[in-house]
């Protein structure tokens, strides 16, 4: 640790945004960066604890006390190796977490925490940028064999480990990219294709292979696939919509009301000049383009997807932007239910919502109302919430009902659980109470199958995937060769160590 009063003398500083007048005209990145002083002032602010939180708080586990002393040292080299020993995609992470590491820095008790995610993205730009991120060849091979299905941050992740315990690794994607919803969910303006580029430049040449456009299941069958094999790890996501079952939703599925993934998927392939007569799954596109220029939109959901939809419309050149929240609005602060080190419960406002749209919480749809032409309105109730013997319950409040114009409905209500026909059915690999495939310590109830990210623990964070990719990866290097050196977290030496 250097100086030990830094973080008395530096406050909390984070990038600013281009103005939201200029970027909504645009797709890309919304950071200014701070440049090296700056950033090596916020590292200093890390206060290097006996007992550092935001290792717990991080689902990989990372090593944070000490990349941000070699960065306040100025040593961006050996920041580097400490963040690439625990993370394999920190220019994912920088970008896109929500930092849960940050909501458990022990500064935060008091003070704002340090800038945690920043680092992150900084050291790792500074690497690529400076040549230390360099293709890591296994200088033996096992002669082992390795089926990775599905190329979200999941597959990637254990991909790249078990190339470098020496496998020899492919990994399968039906889409026409590489990345899952890195590629073809998240908006360019939160993450630039070109960095999801860079990073499979880097894992080809490393030796992973890459097949694109095969849906396993159907155009390579499941038997075939464990025949050509000795192991396979499955991690394509969870990819089945929630819907709203209200009058009115058969009815105008898709002649107004779309998916939230259709609307986003579209939008990256059109930025990306790619044919957008598929969507992001590889399936045929039955509704044709979809825009929200002069449309009034509302987005059901108040997550992170919603939050995309909400920005991404206002790149259209929407007419109305509404977004609609089941629950309560949370607080501006730190929840009593969720105190430190806790995720918190508090409200978030992203860049999308600064950019403009109206937000409304405890909403209920009733009904979908529309034509001939198709859809037209929304028929809404307000809320009531209380909480009984620690159970949150709701009832509709009296005189509230009211219609929302709305001629195009987007659908960010979640995923319910990874698709069932096809594969995961060839396969027979028993399921969870959930729908998720059950594996708890990776291992499917068939020997040579693993599983990882959202198709084992349901829809989480891009982070939580790559955790998971890692785990899986370890589990299954230990099952094929009886030992493993990949790193592991403490709860990895639980289960297979």
């Amino acid at each position: 640790m250097g100086k030990p009063t830094r973080f008395l003398e530096f406050t909390r500083e984070t990038p600013k945004k281009r103005d939201s007048r200029e970027r909504i005209h645009d797709y890309r990145e919304i950071d200014i960066d701070l440049g090296t002083e700056k950033t090596e002032a916020q590292a200093a602010r890390c206060m290097d604890c006996g007992t550092p939180f935001c290792h717990s708080g991080c689902p990989l586990g990372n090593i944070i006390p000490e990349f941000n002393d070699a960065v306040y040292e100025g040593n961006w080299g050996y920041a580097y190796e400490i963040l690439a020993s625990t993370n394999n995609f920190p220019e994912f992470t920088g970008r896109i977490c929500p930092a849960p590491c940050e909501a458990s820095c022990v500064l935060g008790i008091n003070k704002p925490p340090v800038t945690i995610e920043y680092i992150e993205k900084s050291i790792i730009e500074h690497a690529f940028v400076n040549g230390l991120v360099k293709p890591n060849i296994p200088p033996i091979r096992t002669g082992k064999t390795v089926a990775v299905v599905g190329s979200g941050p999941a597959g990637m992740a254990a991909a790249a480990q078990l190339n470098q315990a020496g496998h020899s690794v492919t990994l399968f994607e039906r889409a026409d990219q590489i990345g899952g919803l890195l590629r073809y969910g998240i908006p360019d303006f939160k993450l630039e294709k070109w960095v999801v580029q860079r990073r499979v430049d880097v894992m080809r040449e490393e030796g992973v292979e890459f097949r694109t456009g095969v849906n396993v299941g159907v155009d390579l069958k499941a038997d075939e696939l464990l025949e050509a094999f000795d192991l396979v790890v499955l991690t394509g996501g969870s990819t089945v919509p929630r819907g709203v079952s209200v009058p009115g939703w058969e009815e105008y599925l898709g002649k107004g009301i779309h998916p939230a993934m259709e609307f986003l998927s579209q939008q990256n392939k059109r930025i990306a000049g790619i044919d957008r007569q598929v969507d992001h799954q590889g399936e045929e596109y039955k509704n044709g383009e979809l825009s929200a220029e002069g449309k009034h939109v509302v987005v059901i959901g108040g997550g992170d997807t919603g939050s995309d939809c909400v920005g991404t419309s206002n790149r259209h050149g929407a007419a109305s932007i509404t977004q609609v929240e089941l629950l309560p609005m949370p607080p501006n602060e730190r929840a009593p239910s969720t105190p430190w080190p806790n995720w918190p419960m508090m409200l978030r406002t992203s860049t999308s919502h600064e950019e403009g749209c109206e937000r409304y919480w405890s909403i209920q749809t009733k009904e979908f109302i529309g034509d001939e032409t198709g859809l037209k309105a929304l028929n809404v109730v307000e809320l009531g919430w209380k909480t009984e013997n620690g159970k949150m319950t709701f009832s509709e409040l009296p005189e509230t009902e009211r219609e929302i114009p709305c001629d195009l409905a987007l659908i960010a209500a979640g995923f319910l659980h990874p698709q069932r026909e096809g594969l995961l059915d060839e396969l027979g690999v028993e399921l969870d109470e959930r729908g998720n495939v059950k594996a708890p310590n990776y291992q499917t109830n068939i020997p040579k199958v693993f599983v990882a990210g959202d198709m084992r623990r349901g829809q989480s964070l891009v982070v939580w995937a790559i955790s998971e990719g890692r785990e899986a990866a370890r589990a299954a290097d230990y099952w094929l060769m009886g030992e493993t050196a990949l790193e592991a977290k403490a709860v990895s030496m639980l289960l297979v160590a």
